[in-house]
Protein backbone atom coordinates (compact mmCIF):
# COMPACT_ATOMS: atom_id res chain seq x y z
CA UNK A 1 0.00 0.00 0.00
CA UNK A 2 3.34 2.35 0.62
CA UNK A 3 4.43 2.02 -3.27
CA UNK A 4 1.17 3.18 -4.33
CA UNK A 5 0.71 6.71 -2.38
CA UNK A 6 4.39 6.86 -3.34
CA UNK A 7 4.49 5.74 -7.13
CA UNK A 8 0.85 5.53 -8.35
CA UNK A 9 -0.69 8.49 -6.59
CA UNK A 10 1.13 10.86 -7.39
CA UNK A 11 0.61 9.87 -11.53
CA UNK A 12 -2.78 9.64 -11.62
CA UNK A 13 -2.61 12.94 -9.43
CA UNK A 14 -0.70 14.64 -12.28
CA UNK A 15 -3.38 13.34 -15.24
CA UNK A 16 -6.19 14.67 -13.39
CA UNK A 17 -4.94 18.38 -12.62
CA UNK A 18 -2.95 18.05 -16.20
CA UNK A 19 -6.99 17.31 -17.94
CA UNK A 20 -8.62 20.78 -16.43
CA UNK A 21 -6.36 22.78 -17.97
CA UNK A 22 -8.04 25.91 -19.42
CA UNK A 23 -8.48 25.76 -23.27
CA UNK A 24 -8.06 28.58 -25.02
CA UNK A 25 -10.47 29.90 -27.55
CA UNK A 26 -8.98 31.36 -30.95
CA UNK A 27 -11.54 33.81 -32.64
CA UNK A 28 -11.84 37.09 -34.04
CA UNK A 29 -15.24 38.95 -34.73
CA UNK A 30 -15.47 41.29 -37.42
CA UNK A 31 -18.74 43.81 -37.63
CA UNK A 32 -19.53 45.15 -40.84
CA UNK A 33 -22.10 47.53 -41.20
CA UNK A 34 -23.50 49.46 -44.67
CA UNK A 35 -24.25 52.83 -44.25
CA UNK A 36 -26.07 53.92 -47.45
CA UNK A 37 -25.95 57.80 -46.63
CA UNK A 38 -22.13 57.79 -46.85
CA UNK A 39 -21.72 54.81 -49.68
CA UNK A 40 -19.42 52.80 -47.38
CA UNK A 41 -19.11 49.64 -45.20
CA UNK A 42 -18.26 50.09 -41.69
CA UNK A 43 -15.73 47.37 -40.19
CA UNK A 44 -14.66 46.84 -36.73
CA UNK A 45 -12.80 44.04 -35.64
CA UNK A 46 -11.94 42.67 -32.72
CA UNK A 47 -8.55 40.49 -32.04
CA UNK A 48 -6.69 39.55 -28.83
CA UNK A 49 -4.33 41.64 -28.56
CA UNK A 50 -1.55 38.96 -27.22
CA UNK A 51 -2.54 36.43 -30.06
CA UNK A 52 -2.21 39.87 -32.65
CA UNK A 53 1.37 40.64 -31.38
CA UNK A 54 2.46 37.34 -31.29
CA UNK A 55 1.24 36.91 -35.01
CA UNK A 56 3.45 40.17 -36.26
CA UNK A 57 6.26 39.21 -33.86
CA UNK A 58 6.33 35.76 -36.35
CA UNK A 59 5.92 37.75 -39.56
CA UNK A 60 7.82 41.22 -38.60
CA UNK A 61 10.49 40.03 -36.41
CA UNK A 62 10.30 42.54 -33.98
CA UNK A 63 7.72 43.69 -31.07
CA UNK A 64 4.89 46.23 -31.36
CA UNK A 65 3.64 46.54 -27.77
CA UNK A 66 0.27 47.41 -29.05
CA UNK A 67 -2.11 49.85 -27.30
CA UNK A 68 1.05 50.15 -24.45
CA UNK A 69 3.08 53.40 -23.88
CA UNK A 70 6.11 51.38 -25.83
CA UNK A 71 3.77 51.10 -28.76
CA UNK A 72 6.05 51.13 -31.78
CA UNK A 73 5.05 54.51 -34.07
CA UNK A 74 4.24 52.67 -37.13
CA UNK A 75 2.03 49.61 -35.58
CA UNK A 76 -1.28 51.45 -37.27
CA UNK A 77 0.67 50.96 -40.52
CA UNK A 78 1.58 46.72 -39.65
CA UNK A 79 -2.21 46.29 -38.80
CA UNK A 80 -3.05 48.35 -41.92
CA UNK A 81 -0.96 46.23 -44.28
CA UNK A 82 -1.44 42.96 -42.04
CA UNK A 83 -5.54 43.57 -42.93
CA UNK A 84 -5.11 44.06 -46.20
CA UNK A 85 -3.14 40.92 -46.85
CA UNK A 86 -5.73 38.34 -44.73
CA UNK A 87 -9.23 40.12 -45.63
CA UNK A 88 -10.23 40.45 -48.85
CA UNK A 89 -13.82 42.11 -49.56
CA UNK A 90 -15.89 41.70 -52.67
CA UNK A 91 -19.57 44.41 -53.14
CA UNK A 92 -21.54 42.95 -55.76
CA UNK A 93 -18.93 41.00 -57.23
CA UNK A 94 -15.92 43.82 -57.14
CA UNK A 95 -13.08 43.83 -55.03
CA UNK A 96 -12.47 46.58 -52.38
CA UNK A 97 -9.65 48.41 -50.32
CA UNK A 98 -10.04 48.38 -46.68
CA UNK A 99 -8.95 51.89 -45.16
CA UNK A 100 -8.03 51.43 -41.54
CA UNK A 101 -9.18 54.39 -39.63
CA UNK A 102 -8.06 53.48 -35.93
CA UNK A 103 -7.62 51.60 -33.01
CA UNK A 104 -8.74 50.94 -29.37
CA UNK A 105 -8.15 48.51 -26.42
CA UNK A 106 -11.01 47.22 -24.72
CA UNK A 107 -9.78 44.73 -21.79
CA UNK A 108 -7.43 42.19 -24.01
CA UNK A 109 -8.98 43.07 -27.40
CA UNK A 110 -7.69 45.16 -30.13
CA UNK A 111 -10.49 47.06 -31.38
CA UNK A 112 -9.76 48.42 -35.14
CA UNK A 113 -12.12 50.62 -37.03
CA UNK A 114 -12.08 50.62 -40.97
CA UNK A 115 -13.96 51.66 -44.22
CA UNK A 116 -14.84 50.24 -47.48
CA UNK A 117 -16.54 51.78 -50.33
CA UNK A 118 -19.81 50.56 -50.94
CA UNK A 119 -21.08 53.15 -53.93
CA UNK A 120 -24.38 50.84 -54.71
CA UNK A 121 -26.95 48.62 -52.51
CA UNK A 122 -25.21 45.40 -51.35
CA UNK A 123 -26.91 42.74 -53.01
CA UNK A 124 -23.98 40.23 -52.86
CA UNK A 125 -21.16 40.29 -49.98
CA UNK A 126 -18.30 38.36 -50.32
CA UNK A 127 -15.09 37.81 -47.56
CA UNK A 128 -11.94 35.77 -47.45
CA UNK A 129 -10.51 36.44 -44.00
CA UNK A 130 -7.29 34.59 -42.83
CA UNK A 131 -6.51 36.13 -39.89
CA UNK A 132 -4.55 34.38 -37.92
CA UNK A 133 -4.15 31.07 -39.86
CA UNK A 134 -1.04 31.12 -39.74
CA UNK A 135 -0.87 31.32 -35.84
CA UNK A 136 -3.32 28.64 -34.79
CA UNK A 137 -5.44 25.55 -36.55
CA UNK A 138 -8.08 26.58 -34.26
CA UNK A 139 -8.27 29.40 -35.20
CA UNK A 140 -12.02 30.94 -36.35
CA UNK A 141 -13.55 34.37 -37.55
CA UNK A 142 -16.51 35.47 -36.86
CA UNK A 143 -17.75 37.78 -39.67
CA UNK A 144 -21.62 39.71 -38.89
CA UNK A 145 -22.76 41.85 -41.94
CA UNK A 146 -26.24 44.04 -41.43
CA UNK A 147 -27.33 46.20 -44.25
CA UNK A 148 -31.04 47.70 -43.55
CA UNK A 149 -32.37 45.06 -41.26
CA UNK A 150 -30.83 42.15 -43.26
CA UNK A 151 -28.53 40.58 -40.60
CA UNK A 152 -26.42 37.69 -41.53
CA UNK A 153 -23.17 35.96 -40.51
CA UNK A 154 -20.09 33.59 -41.87
CA UNK A 155 -17.34 31.58 -39.76
CA UNK A 156 -14.67 31.27 -41.38
CA UNK A 157 -12.30 28.74 -40.31
CA UNK A 158 -8.72 27.24 -42.40
CA UNK A 159 -10.52 25.09 -44.08
CA UNK A 160 -13.19 27.54 -45.09
CA UNK A 161 -11.43 30.61 -45.54
CA UNK A 162 -14.57 32.57 -48.00
CA UNK A 163 -17.99 32.75 -47.79
CA UNK A 164 -20.36 34.84 -49.59
CA UNK A 165 -23.90 36.25 -48.59
CA UNK A 166 -26.73 37.57 -50.34
CA UNK A 167 -29.41 40.16 -49.46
Amino acid sequence: MGSFFRYVLPVFLLVVVSSFTVHKYYVSVFQVDYIPQKKILQMTSRIFVDDLEAAFQKKYGKKFYLSEKRELPEAGDYIAKYISEKVQVKVNGKAQAIKFLGKEMEDDVLVCYYTISAEEKITRFEMTNTTLFEMFDEQQNIIHIKTGSNKKSLLLTNDERSGVLAF
